[in-house]
């Protein structure tokens, strides 16, 4: 099988120049059972005070977890991605046209950037979730606690 090309789960950008990417570049490892359906992500920060790429690691539970937030997203809610393990993004819902956006990697950077947004955004994020999932199906389950094996729908 071959890889898809660069997909952003993330695309926040407003007439200010102020960016925050979350761009889905591929499996972490390919054909390795424990680790095929973990996904590589650039995190792309623009602002007029920083201008940053980090690397990000997203599993399947996290693309679940980015859909359950959308879902219940509104103003004053939140919703983030890679919570609890090395670098983490949160957005906050400002009102219907503006996010909070902070990221924080532990070892390089904390930032945080105010977004003018799209009256349809949290929409177009849920096709842009769908497109990341249909490009990088999940192949792998897990038969019990640390056992792996390749899912019926998996193309050798």
């Amino acid at each position: 099988m071959t890889e898809s090309k660069a997909l952003d789960l993330i695309h926040l950008e407003d007439v200010d120049g102020n960016r925050c990417l979350v761009r889905v570049t591929g499996r972490l490892r390919p054909g390795v059972l424990t680790s095929h359906d973990l996904l590589r992500a650039d995190v792309l920060i623009s602002t007029s005070f920083v201008d940053a790429r980090l690397e990000m690691c997203l599993s399947q539970q996290d693309l679940s977890s980015w859909q359950r937030s959308l879902s219940e997203l509104g103003p004053g809610g939140n919703a983030s991605l890679g919570a609890g393990r090395g670098l983490e993004l949160g957005i906050h819902v400002n009102d219907e046209r503006s996010v909070s956006v902070w990221v924080e990697d532990p070892d390089r950077l904390t930032t945080a950037l105010t977004i003018r947004t799209s009256e349809d955004w949290i929409a177009e994020h849920h096709d842009r979730l769908q497109h990341v999932r249909q490009a990088w199906p999940k192949e792998v389950v897990e038969t019990a606690s640390a056992v792996y094996e390749w899912s019926p729908e998996h193309r050798h």
